[in-house]
């Protein structure tokens, strides 16, 4: 099991701190910097739903995101998939906006479709999901935001004065 320090917590409360499941802040900043297409397991049309908000977000910042719902047609202009199979591109990570019981099947389609990483969203924690995505040799970060986690490490954060410890409407040299 890997030690990992309080810095690289996915955040204070999570039950996958300390856990061989954790993942540090570096390894995370690492597969949001070389990530260029991401599945989005239960996008919602619904634009008040997080998973819609993420989607946009992670669409302004340059991804290329894949709906995967199949109760849509269409989210934010983008043709929805049934499943993570029915892709018909390569895809880097696959982030998951299910309960943690539909997370094991859905790592078998993971690895099928060759992805890199499974993202599970904050809430989303599945042992069994996890160790069977690392045993085909992709990464795993789970209860924790992509949307968040990007802002951190990108400066979406600082942008509105969250987590900065300086609220200003003038932006910090870098």
């Amino acid at each position: 099991m890997m030690s990992h320090t309080p810095s690289g917590a996915v955040n204070s409360h999570s039950r996958v701190n300390g856990t061989a499941y954790a993942t540090t802040a570096f390894e995370r900043l690492q597969i949001l910097g070389r990530t260029k297409t991401i599945a989005m397991v239960g996008l919602s049309g619904n634009p008040y739903r997080p998973s819609h908000f993420v989607a946009i977000y992670l669409l302004a910042e340059g991804y290329n995101v894949i709906p995967v719902n199949p109760r849509e047609q269409e989210i934010l202009g983008r043709k929805s998939y049934a499943s993570l199979r029915d892709i018909p591109e390569p895809v880097d990570l696959v982030d998951i906006f299910r309960d943690p019981s539909a997370v094991p099947p859905l790592v078998d389609d993971a690895i099928a479709i060759g992805a890199k990483v499974v993202w599970m969203q904050l809430g989303v924690i599945s042992e069994a999901g996890a160790e069977r995505a690392r045993t085909a040799g992709l990464q795993v970060v789970m209860d924790a935001c992509v949307k968040i986690e990007h802002a951190r490490f990108f400066g979406g954060l600082g942008t509105i004065g969250l987590n900065t410890g300086i609220v200003t409407a003038r932006r910090l040299g870098r």
